[in-house]
C-alpha cells in the first residue's frame, strides 16, 4: 500500500477529441460544455461541468476498476478540492494540482492509518500528523519527499519522543517525555560500521541509531528547532547504550506506509535513589 494510490487511472481518453459516447450540453462550436455524461471506450464514465471540450468544473469521474474521483476539474485535470475513492478501500481527501495531491489533505490507509497535512508532488511534504491505528502512536512533525525528517514529536500512550528526525530515523539531540512528570535527556547517535577488505564492493547495510541517555529531570521546556547545549551529566545519570527500533518511512512508489514501530527509552540499572529510582525502574518497564 502506498498514497501513491492503488490506482491513479488515465483520465486522458477525452482529451483533444470528441470520443465515447456524450449526453449533454454543447457550444455553438459543438464542443461539450455546460453539463454532460460520457462513457469512454476504455469503460470509464464521468457526469460533470465540461468547458471547450475538456473536464472544467465539478465532476465525477468512475474507472472501470472501481476507483472514484468526485470533485474539481480544471482542463481534463484534477485540480481544487476533490475526494479519491481507491479500490483497496484507502481515500484521499483534499487538494489536488494537475493531477497531483498537492496542498493540504488527508489521506486514510487500507490498513486503517492516517496522515493529515501538507502534499507536495503527491507526497507527504511538510508539517503532518500519521496516526498508527494499531497502537494509536502518531507523529508529529516534518516531512520531506514523503520521508519523517525535520523536528518531530512522537506520542504514545504514556510518553512521547521530541527530536529531530533523518530519513525517516531520529537522530541528534532529544528527549523523552513521561506522563508522570520527568523526561529522560539523551541523543541518538549513528554508529560507525566497520569496513571489511573483502566486502569494500558491497554497498553498506542500513545502521540503525542508537539512544545514548545522559539524565533524567523534571519536565522542561525545550523545541527541537533550538539547538539544545549537552545536557548537564547528573548523578547516577543513565550511560547505558541500546539500540532502539526507529519508525521508518520507506520511498515512495514501494507501496508502504511508515512502519507502525515505536520508540521505547533505552533501559538502565542505575542504583539511584527516590524519585530517579522510580523513572529508572519505568523506563525499564517500557523497554521491555
Amino acid at each position: 500500500m502506498s498514497d501513491l494510490g492503488s490506482e491513479e487511472g488515465d483520465e486522458s481518453g477525452e482529451a483533444g477529441a470528441d470520443i465515447g459516447e456524450y449526453e449533454g450540453d454543447r457550444n455553438s462550436e459543438g464542443e461539450r460544455h455546460g453539463f454532460g455524461k460520457a462513457r469512454l471506450p476504455n469503460g470509464d464514465t464521468y457526469e460533470g461541468e465540461y468547458k471547450h471540450g475538456l473536464r472544467s468544473g465539478r465532476g465525477t469521474y468512475r474507472f472501470k476498476n472501481g476507483a472514484l474521483y468526485t470533485g474539481d476539474y480544471l482542463e481534463n485535470k484534477k485540480h481544487g478540492k476533490g475526494v479519491f475513492f481507491y479500490p483497496d478501500g484507502s481515500k484521499y481527501a483534499g487538494d489536488w494540482m494537475h493531477d497531483q495531491r498537492q496542498g493540504y489533505g488527508e489521506y486514510l490507509y487500507a490498513n486503517g492509518d492516517t496522515y493529515t497535512g501538507e502534499w507536495a508532488a503527491n507526497k507527504r511534504h511538510g508539517q503532518g500528523t500519521y496516526v498508527y491505528k494499531d497502537t494509536g502512536s502518531k507523529y508529529v512533525g516534518a516531512w520531506v519527499n514523503g520521508i519523517q525528517e525535520g523536528p518531530a514529536e512522537l506520542i504514545h500512550l504514556n510518553h512521547r519522543f521530541k527530536g529531530r528526525f533523518l530519513n525517516g530515523k531520529p537522530l541528534g539531540p532529544g528527549k523523552f517525555i513521561f506522563d508522570m512528570g520527568c523526561e529522560q535527556h539523551g541523543e541518538y547517535i549513528e554508529p560507525m560500521q566497520e569496513k571489511e577488505e573483502e566486502e569494500e564492493d558491497e554497498p553498506p547495510l542500513p545502521v540503525e541509531p542508537k539512544w545514548k541517555a545522559s539524565e533524567i529531570t523534571k519536565l522542561t521546556p525545550w523545541s527541537p528547532h533550538e539547538e539544545e547545549p549537552a545536557p548537564r551529566e547528573a548523578e547516577g545519570a543513565v550511560t547505558e547504550e541500546e539500540k532502539i527500533p526507529s519508525v521508518t518511512v520507506t520511498a515512495e512508489g514501494g507501496g508502504h506506509e511508515p512502519s507502525s514501530e515505536v520508540f521505547n527509552p533505552a533501559s538502565n540499572g542505575g542504583e539511584g535513589e527516590g524519585r530517579e529510582e522510580e523513572v529508572n525502574q519505568e523506563i525499564t518497564d517500557l523497554g521491555g
